[in-house]
């Protein structure tokens, strides 16, 4: 799985077990269409949906800094994610190694400063957060350019 995919995959499962399936048509929270006693009630666990693949959007959108503003909370701060790629890639648990943001900059071509350079990593939040957006994430501006 590219690094990118991964960090699309972390952020928008994440989203979906946050909604869960309260809602969804035959979620355990669904209530029951006209039962009787005598008829008996089944339920079936809907289960989330597959993070779309790059250039599909979600079914809704979802709220990154949202999202990763929870999971930092949950971790007891989580860094400066919002401004830092490597603080992101740690609050994600995936590898914020110079290789890997290496990697990530090829994936997302780009060529700004050497490896491991702010220049290179201020762009690679940068792109991130664009990427996330053109994916069905809602990013705020600050977060993109």
């Amino acid at each position: 799985m590219s690094i990118f995919r991964s960090i699309m995959s972390k952020i928008f499962n994440t989203a979906e077990s946050a909604v869960g399936t309260a809602g969804h048509p035959g979620s355990p929270t669904a209530p029951a269409a006209n039962t009787t006693a005598s008829q008996p009630v089944t339920t079936t666990v809907a289960t989330p949906d597959p993070v779309p693949g790059p250039g599909q959007s979600p079914a809704q959108p979802v709220d990154v800094e949202a999202v990763l503003s929870a999971l930092a909370s949950s971790k007891g701060g989580g860094g400066n994610w919002r401004t830092s790629i490597v603080d992101l890639l740690k609050l994600l648990d995936l590898d914020s190694s110079l290789n890997a943001r290496a990697e990530l900059a090829t994936e997302l071509n780009i060529h700004a400063g050497a490896n491991g350079t702010a220049e290179e990593n201020i762009a690679l939040h940068k792109a991130v957060m664009q990427k996330l957006e053109e994916n069905g994430g809602k990013v705020p501006a600050s977060m993109i350019g």
